[in-house]
């Protein structure tokens, strides 16, 4: 099957006027409100960004990766792809279209594993964009490695009671609930030991014990907090999924999280190749412009043969997943985790060093691109993992060769062409 990543003519308007709408409208939304877009609205951005959102609600393009069950249009992989690619080039479109992380993911998991009381307690508030939510993994040993968490989740008649700390648990200090993964049998593997809660935020024991910001974040954000669950306890009916369902609900929500911030990487990419080249085309300097120089030329064509196939690697992975291929895409996410750190950074400190001491400053957001590369190396799983975890499975295809040689080996391959046409040639 031959791979086609194009759309109807009617779907290449909406997104031309996503285009306009982002440059346009959203944009400027940045030098408002810097660093608020994961806030709660306040009645003074709540003035501009409420109708905002009502303009994508009237496009049909509002929560883009959800179903129309849910409020969404249905779009396939491909499409919010080319969707979020838009979307990534300003930290407030999300916001205002309703695919911002990490409500994105967690919605998807409670619509799919969720129970219709959990829906309708927790997933229209998240859907309008009126509540934010955490998600409660990671922790301060283990890191993101399940199969040494701590945290546990003990029944005790009608009740469960969660006990452990958790760290990084990003929007922690502005959710309204949590989505939480504890041990709830110790004596199986965690793909069967594992389950996924939901607490409200203001839980008795529920306790932020830090919060702590990355460095360049802007202090308006919620940053990511140190989380202690002291004997929490929530009714039965707080479990999401089944019990010992929490290591598939996880990989279920870090998969499609990978690949949404993938895809809002290239548009991030994408800007910080457009404010070097623009750049490079107007600063002149030491006799003739920086875009006549060879080492920013070079500069320029390395960004743009990273850009290019980072985004069709991200293209091959959602057009896997729109075909039914969901198995065979997970080496491609894995590669799209990647290559979104390594794009990200590399493109990042080329178009800095065009501009100067300028790119370095507040002035530009080419720092934050930078940041957002390395954060992304980090989140959601280190890169080292990704490449162990992609390179297993590449190697699955592979099987060893007999022999003391290498097949491809020129003795090897005379032998057999011998042993197959030698009494057809003189060999």
């Amino acid at each position: 099957m031959s791979w086609d990543f194009s759309t109807e003519p009617e779907f290449e308007e909406k997104l031309e006027w996503i285009r306009v709408f982002v440059r346009d409208e959203v944009e400027p939304l940045e030098v408002l409100f810097p660093g608020c877009e994961f806030l709660p609205l306040n009645d003074e951005r709540r003035r501009i960004v409420d109708p905002l959102k009502q303009q994508v609600r009237d496009k049909g393009l509002w929560a883009p990766h959800l179903g129309p069950e849910l409020g969404g249009q249905g779009f396939g992989a491909v499409k919010l792809t080319l969707i979020n690619e838009i979307l990534g080039r300003s930290p407030w479109a999300p916001i205002v279209f309703g695919t911002q992380a990490p409500d994105t993911g967690n919605a998807e998991i409670i619509a799919r594993f969720g129970t219709q009381e959990q829906k309708d307690r927790y997933l229209a508030g998240l859907l309008s964009g009126e509540i934010f939510s955490c998600f409660s993994m990671t922790e301060p040993q283990g890191g993101a490695d399940p199969r040494v968490f701590t945290t546990r989740a003990v029944r005790d008649g009608d009740e469960w009671v969660i006990t452990g700390r958790k760290y990084f648990s990003s929007n922690a200090s502005v959710a309204s609930f949590f989505i939480v993964v504890a041990i709830t049998d110790p004596d199986v593997p965690v793909h069967t030991g594992a389950s996924t809660f939901l607490i409200p935020a203001g839980a008795e024991g529920l306790a932020l014990e830090a919060n702590h910001h990355l460095v360049g974040a802007d202090p308006h954000e919620p940053g990511h907090s140190l989380v202690h669950y002291n004997d929490v306890r929530v009714p039965a009916d707080a479990l999401l999924g089944d019990p010992g369902q929490g290591f598939l609900i996880l990989q279920t929500r870090l998969a499609g999280g990978r690949l949404h911030h993938a895809m809002r990487s290239i548009g991030m990419a994408q800007r910080a190749v457009e404010i070097m080249s623009r750049r490079a085309k107007s600063r002149f300097t030491q006799g003739s412009l920086l875009a006549d120089k060879q080492l920013v030329q070079e500069f320029v064509a390395d960004s743009y043969t990273e850009l290019i196939p980072f985004r069709l690697t991200v293209l091959h992975a959602a057009w896997l997943i729109d075909n039914g291929k969901e198995r065979a895409a997970r080496a491609e996410i894995a590669a799209c985790k990647i290559l979104a750190s390594q794009v990200l950074k590399s493109i990042a400190l080329r178009a800095i060093q065009v501009h100067g001491a300028l790119g370095l400053t507040d002035q530009l957001p080419l720092v934050n691109v930078l940041l957002g590369g390395i954060a992304l190396g980090l989140a959601d799983g280190p890169t080292e993992a990704h490449k162990v975890n992609l390179a297993r499975m590449l190697l699955k295809g592979y099987e060893a060769e007999e022999g003391d040689w290498p097949s491809e080996m020129l003795d090897v391959r005379r032998a057999a062409a011998r042993a197959k046409y030698g009494e057809l040639v003189d060999l």
